[in-house]
């Protein structure tokens, strides 16, 4: 029966290497039933760590959780503190997906402390990759920036390039936000390039992505939507919802910069509707924002108001120190037109961004 388990979780591995997220979940499914059914704990351990895996990269957060921490309780049954270490870190990424971010960084820090311990280097520079994030999250970008770099390090010296290319879209993203465009291009282009040679589609459409967004920045749109439309294909064939609305927010945000606001209102409201069903208040602010600059832009400062300070509300609710400066900007454009906004709030974080006028291409 241990053999027909192990078979099941090979072939359910395979397929989420070449992220067929959706079969792969089925084998996985299949081998967790066998193994509850035959008091198997390893083989719950790796079909539900596994499973969460997927659901958090395909955006059910709430799924990925709940698989997680079983995972975790087996773990802690069978005295696996490396693996228990695993689905902390897990738990913390979907935490940090819903806005969460203390409460994240709270279980990246104690799976840190294991890898530590039994000096897991792979597992430490993950955590590192994780905790970076969940900083970039709060608005701590130069806290964020030397995560993603000293996560980098550890993972050249270990010659793990899945790790150095999300290690590098880390630091793309990152330096977008910190408004150096040049630098995110770089970065993502280097990125995309290792995700191509490892055949990784799920990294391909994240780096394109990013890409895109660096080309926006730098004003070009038409290289943009190059990189925007190959990433939609590929986060559409792995059934990524969440990343996919990100993309589809970023078009918006080319739509806008264009004048075309209807169809970015259109690519705004399919985005929102997915932040909604994905619980993701990031996302959700990150649309608000969009309908609340547009209305502005069309001098209906009543209605752009009450959405802009709606997005205010929500990222200083969570605590989002970014998304709270770009509210603010927004905001104070209310009463200085399209010419010189607030921006007081990047220097207080460490961030300068080159151009920030209306219509505000938001990075």
């Amino acid at each position: 029966m241990e053999e027909k388990i192990y078979n099941l979780i090979r072939k359910a591995e395979q397929l989420r290497e070449r992220s067929v997220y959706r079969e792969a979940l089925q084998y996985f499914k299949k081998a967790l039933l066998l193994s509850r059914k035959h008091h198997h704990l390893d083989g719950i351990i790796d079909a539900t760590l596994a499973s969460a895996d997927i659901y958090r990269i395909t955006g059910n957060f709430d799924l990925a959780i709940k698989n997680y921490e079983e995972a975790l309780e087996s773990c802690e049954a069978l005295g696996n503190s490396l693996t228990a270490a695993d689905c902390m870190v897990g738990i913390g990424l979907s935490l940090r997906a819903i806005g969460m971010w203390k409460e994240s960084l709270k279980f990246i820090e104690t799976a840190k402390k294991t890898y530590r311990k039994v000096n897991d280097k792979k597992g430490l520079a993950f955590s590192l990759w994780a905790e970076a994030g969940a900083q970039r999250v709060a608005g701590n970008i130069t806290v964020a920036i030397n995560g993603f770099k000293e996560a980098k390090r550890m993972f050249t010296a270990l010659s793990f390039n899945s790790g150095i290319a999300y290690a590098l879209c880390g630091l793309g993203g990152t330096h977008r936000i910190a408004g150096k465009y040049k630098e995110s291009l770089d970065y993502y282009r280097r990125a995309n390039a290792l995700f191509a040679s490892l055949k990784d589609t799920f990294g391909s459409a994240y780096s394109h992505c990013g890409i895109g967004n660096a080309y926006r920045m730098l004003g070009n749109y038409r290289e943009a939507m190059n990189h925007f439309r190959k990433a939609t294909r590929l986060y559409e064939s792995i059934g990524d919802l969440v990343s996919y609305s990100y993309t589809l927010w970023s078009v918006a945000m080319v739509h806008k910069m264009n004048g075309d606001f209807a169809r970015a209102r259109r690519a705004v409201g399919k985005a929102m509707r997915n932040f909604r069903k994905t619980k993701d208040p990031r996302g959700i602010i990150y649309c608000d924002m969009a309908l609340g600059e547009m209305l502005l832009l069309e001098g209906k400062k009543r209605a752009a108001e009450k959405k802009l300070r709606t997005a205010s509300a929500n990222a200083d609710r969570h605590r989002f120190r970014l998304e709270q400066c770009h509210a603010t900007v927004l905001l104070s454009a209310l009463t200085s037109g399209r010419g010189s906004l607030n921006e007081r709030c990047y220097k207080k974080i460490g961030i300068h961004l080159p151009d920030i006028s209306l219509p505000f291409n938001i990075p």
